[in-house]
């Protein structure tokens, strides 16, 4: 991304881990829509939430024109900016798997802004588009990485949602079916 517009971002969209774990503390945080992307489990994690062994699944912003995502605008201090920058950086691109590009949020209170956000790159080995509910809750129940059990992202994401009034049905879905796997695997 080009630097001179990054030396501007006053937002950052969250859609999955960025909701219940910036990392950073925002000077303001507001309910907000992404239309033309779709929350999705597209992106194995190798680093995070797998290991290259046994990859896990996050959350990614998938391009798909028909769809609409609910989340959390984070505003940035002025002051804070080149370290939130550097640390969302050093979390979010340490593969190379997303696109870091500045799209159009609709605020609940009606405001738009230009959020930072991270796309999904289809054409990266770590793509992981089209599985199916059963094929993720297998992946995600299983595997584990350097921040922890990929469960645990999905059950923070899920729960975070419904804290903050935006709950995702299928993210619900899941996290029933992986709570199931892991039940029957004895790792409740």
């Amino acid at each position: 991304m080009d630097e001179r517009i990054l030396q501007r971002i006053e937002w950052v969209f969250g859609y999955g881990s960025l909701i219940w774990n910036p990392g950073f503390t925002p000077a303001e945080t507001v309910r907000a829509r992404l239309t033309g992307f779709a929350r999705r489990f597209c992106l194995r994690s190798v680093e995070h939430r797998g290991t290259e062994d046994r990859p896990g699944l996050v959350l990614g912003l998938d391009p798909d024109d028909r769809a609409t995502v609910s989340g959390v605008a984070l505003r940035v201090a002025p002051a804070d900016h080149d370290a939130v920058l550097a640390d969302l950086r050093a979390r979010e691109l340490v593969t190379d798997a997303y696109h870091e590009t500045l799209l159009p949020l609709t605020l609940e209170d009606g405001r738009r802004v230009e959020a930072l956000a991270y796309v999904m790159k289809r054409d990266h080995w770590q793509y992981a588009g089209g599985l199916t509910s059963e094929e993720q809750a297998r992946i995600i129940a299983a595997a584990h990485g350097g921040r922890g059990p990929n469960a645990d992202y999905l059950f923070n994401t899920a729960a975070h949602l419904t804290q903050i009034g935006l709950p995702d049905p299928h993210l619900d879905e899941l996290s029933d079916a992986v709570r199931l796997i892991r039940e029957r695997a004895g790792g409740g």
